[in-house]
């Protein structure tokens, strides 16, 4: 398999975010309520995970050790209020039904999780493939999170009704409705034999969490410091 494209498979399938890693669990639960925040969410966060990926690569030689996250923090939070500026101009709707969740976009796992775990080791390109197909990844999944939830929820997909108003399952656009969804489809997956987080798609030794950004950090910095004495 071309290495870009099994880039873009992996994010994908193999180590989806959602589906097989779990992470990000904040936004993909609170703006699936509906197809439309949820392909807004994921484009948002593909367009912030791409070009981070890039610009931590192109500058992984030159950022010292003690402060790489907050080097990257930086750069993510730029991209991020880049972002914010064009959804407010063109996509208002979007953006006010979104709300918190765009600017929280910083702080996401997946964007901190790649960066320390591949875009710091790997050139630009291969870097961009590596976080468009993570941002694909996370956007499918919110896609058939939304999908799933407005069509049972609110009877419709894409603001077109669909079901007749006498058949909504209300919770189903409520937080409750959230877990059940995302239990649904990850049974799915695993009856297919796809990849997931419970059915040992992949090792929890290969997982990325936030917690390993900061103690991978934490013990940068000691080294640094003990080289430095």
């Amino acid at each position: 398999m071309n290495k870009y494209v099994e880039r873009i498979y992996n994010g994908v399938v193999k180590e989806n975010p959602t589906f097989v890693m779990m992470l990000g669990m904040c936004p993909t639960l609170a703006t699936t309520t509906s197809a439309t925040n949820a392909i807004g969410m994921g484009l948002s966060t593909t367009a912030v995970l791409v070009m981070s990926n890039m610009l931590i690569s192109a500058m992984r030689k030159i950022i010292p050790s003690r402060m790489r996250l907050p080097s990257e923090i930086v750069v993510v939070a730029s991209l991020v209020t880049v972002v914010q500026l064009l959804m407010q101009a063109y996509t208002p709707d979007i953006y006010s039904a979104l709300g918190i969740y765009i600017p929280l976009i910083v702080v996401n796992c997946i964007i901190l999780g790649r960066a320390e775990a591949y875009a710091l080791f790997n050139p630009p390109i291969l870097s961009f493939f590596d976080g468009l197909g993570m941002g694909l990844g996370f956007t499918f999944s919110l896609l058939a999170l939304g999908a799933f939830r407005e069509i049972l929820g609110a009877g419709s997909l894409f603001g077109f009704q669909i079901i007749p108003d006498d058949f909504h399952i209300g919770m189903m656009v409520l937080a409750p409705g959230a877990f059940l969804v995302l239990a649904f489809l990850t049974a799915i997956q695993n009856k297919l034999g796809l990849p997931s987080a419970t059915n040992g798609g992949q090792e929890p030794s290969e997982f990325v969490t936030s917690g390993d950004v900061l103690g991978a950090y934490a013990k940068s910095a000691d080294a640094a410091d003990t080289k430095e004495a």
